[in-house]
């Protein structure tokens, strides 16, 4: 069971509709079982004085993130729709961190990169969670083979302690057995699964 302090921040990554419901853009099966798993570790964390951020897609109509604009995705969370709201029984109370408001590919909550220069460009979580002093990073959401990865990563590379709760994370598995193999990477890379 993870334990919480005032050095470590709880991270939910992208629980929205677009992802957590069976009618989203790019539905991760079994995405709203989260919900209620990562409610709980909201409150465990609060009530010890930890503090809790979100991260969010919140792209624009079109994107070379997008299928039909060249990329690999279909569309979501398209910023101000249904898609990109936060699934409505998620507990949201602390702050927002969005990615891809101007087309970057928005995996991590701490970069994004330019689908077009490759530029990588950071967000404001790492500055957010050193204003806050935190030095430990438990990573929650959707999905664990793309943007939970990518986030648990760069919390490593930033230099923060990270873990990692498999129960509350799904992976889309666009080749089976990605979830796993993204699991074992952040391990791999100095993350703890809990």
């Amino acid at each position: 069971m993870i334990t919480y302090d005032s050095e470590t921040a709880l991270v939910v990554v992208d629980v929205q509709n677009d992802f957590a419901d069976p009618a989203g853009g790019l539905s991760v099966a079994d995405g709203d079982a989260v919900v209620p798993v990562i409610n709980k570790e909201i409150a465990r964390a609060q009530d010890a004085g930890a503090r809790v951020v979100y991260t969010a897609d919140w792209h624009p109509e079109s994107t070379p993130h997008f299928a039909k604009d060249g990329g690999i995705w279909p569309v979501h969370c398209v910023a101000g729709t249904w898609g990109a709201e936060f699934h409505p029984d998620l507990v949201v109370d602390g702050p927002v961190v969005r990615k891809g408001t101007n087309g970057e590919d928005g995996y991590s909550g701490f970069t994004m990169k330019d689908p077009e220069s490759d530029e990588t460009m950071p967000t404001e979580l790492a500055q957010l969670l050193r204003d806050w002093e935190v030095t430990r990073v438990v990573v929650t959401g959707l999905a664990t083979d793309y943007c939970v990865k990518a986030t648990a990563l760069d919390g490593i590379t930033e230099g923060f302690t990270v873990e990692l709760i498999t129960d509350a994370v799904r992976s889309v598995d666009l080749v089976e057995g990605d979830g796993a193999a993204a699991l074992e990477e952040v391990e791999a890379a100095g993350g703890t699964l809990v």
